[in-house]
C-alpha cells in the first residue's frame, strides 16, 4: 500500500483509503459475509474476481452512465476511483422473483409498490424488470422501500434518471450474460455524484456479491436455483444450528474450494478469459 494512502473505513469484504482530494483506493478482500456477518473463513482470490468483473462491466457501460474507474493496479484487486457524494438508496432492479422480492410477493402480492400477476412461482422471469430501491442500513438489512419513499430521499427528477439508468443497466448486462449462459435474476448498484452534479456508477458492478447468477440451463421456476454467487457458502450456513449472529462459522474445505470454483466460472463465462490471464494482466478485462 502506498504510504500517501490514508485508511478511510472497512465494509464487509472492501477496504477504502483515501490516495489525494480527488481519488480513493477500494481494494477488495477474500472476506465473506452471509446474513450479514463475516465468516472466519476467506475464499481464495474473491476479491480479485469481483474487481476484475467490475472493471469488465465498467468498460462495456460507459456509453450508458459514466463511473468512478480510473485505473487498476496491478495486483487485480484494487481500483484507484474518483471521489463523489453518493447516494442515499440501494439501486436494485429485479429481473426474477426471487429473495426478499418473492417474500414480499407472497405476503403482499406486490415487490416494492410494484403490483405483479398473480400465481407467479419462486424465481418466475417477471413481464419485464422492475427498480426496487433500498435504504442503506448503517447496520442490520436494508430496508425494501418504494419510489415514493425513494424520491423523497433523493429527489423525483433524479429518482427518475436513477431508475432509468438502473434498468438499462440491467438490461444490457442480462442480454450480455444470457448469451453466455447466465441468468442475471437480480442486482443492486451504487450511484453516486460528480462535482458537476452528473450521476456516476461506483462501487462494483454486476458481480456474484451484487448479483445473484443462475446458470441458464438448470433454470426452471417453481423453487430456489443452483447459482454462481455465495449462496453455496450461504446454504451450508443454512445447514448448522448458527443463529446468523456473529461470530459467523469457520468454512470447511470443500465449501471453501466449492465457493471459489463458482466465482471464477463466472468470471470466466462473462468475460470470456482465463482467470489465470487476469491475474497475469488485469488490464486485459478493460479491453
Amino acid at each position: 500500500m502506498p504510504e500517501a494512502a490514508t485508511h478511510l473505513g472497512s465494509g464487509k469484504v472492501r477496504e477504502l483509503y483515501a490516495l489525494d482530494d480527488d481519488r480513493l483506493l477500494l481494494v477488495a478482500s477474500d472476506r465473506i459475509s452471509t446474513f450479514d456477518v463475516v465468516l472466519p473463513t476467506d475464499i481464495p482470490d474473491k476479491g480479485r474476481v469481483l474487481t476484475g468483473l467490475s472493471a469488465f462491466w465498467f468498460a462495456r457501460t460507459r456509453d450508458i452512465v459514466p463511473n468512478h474507474l480510473v485505473a487498476l493496479r496491478a495486483d487485480g484487486r484494487s481500483m484507484e476511483c474518483r471521489r463523489l457524494t453518493m447516494l442515499p438508496i440501494e439501486c436494485v432492479v429485479r429481473g426474477y422473483l426471487a429473495g426478499s422480492g418473492w417474500k414480499d410477493y407472497r405476503t403482499t402480492g406486490s415487490v416494492c409498490g410494484h403490483s405483479l400477476p398473480r400465481g407467479l412461482l419462486e424465481s418466475a422471469e417477471l413481464p419485464q424488470p422492475i427498480f426496487t430501491p433500498s435504504t442503506k442500513a448503517e447496520s442490520g438489512h436494508d430496508e425494501n422501500i418504494d419510489r415514493e419513499r425513494a424520491a423523497e430521499l433523493v429527489g423525483r427528477d433524479r429518482f427518475e434518471e436513477v431508475e432509468r439508468v438502473s434498468l438499462d443497466l440491467y438490461r444490457f448486462a442480462a442480454a450480455y450474460a444470457r448469451q453466455r449462459g447466465i441468468i442475471v435474476a437480480d442486482t443492486k448498484f451504487e450511484l453516486g455524484l460528480d462535482e458537476q452534479g452528473r450521476l456516476v456508477l461506483a462501487d462494483e458492478a454486476f458481480t456474484p456479491d451484487s448479483s445473484r447468477f443462475w446458470p441458464a440451463d438448470e433454470y426452471e421456476a417453481g423453487g430456489p436455483q443452483p447459482s454462481f454467487d455465495k449462496q453455496y457458502a450461504r446454504d451450508y450456513c443454512e445447514s448448522l444450528r448458527w443463529d446468523k449472529t456473529y461470530p459467523g462459522p469457520e468454512l470447511p474445505e470443500d465449501v471453501v474450494a466449492g465457493t471459489r470454483a463458482r466465482y471464477v466460472e463466472a468470471f470466466e463465462r462473462l468475460t470470456g478469459l482465463a482467470f489465470d490471464a487476469y491475474l497475469a494482466d488485469p488490464e486485459v478485462v478493460l479491453r
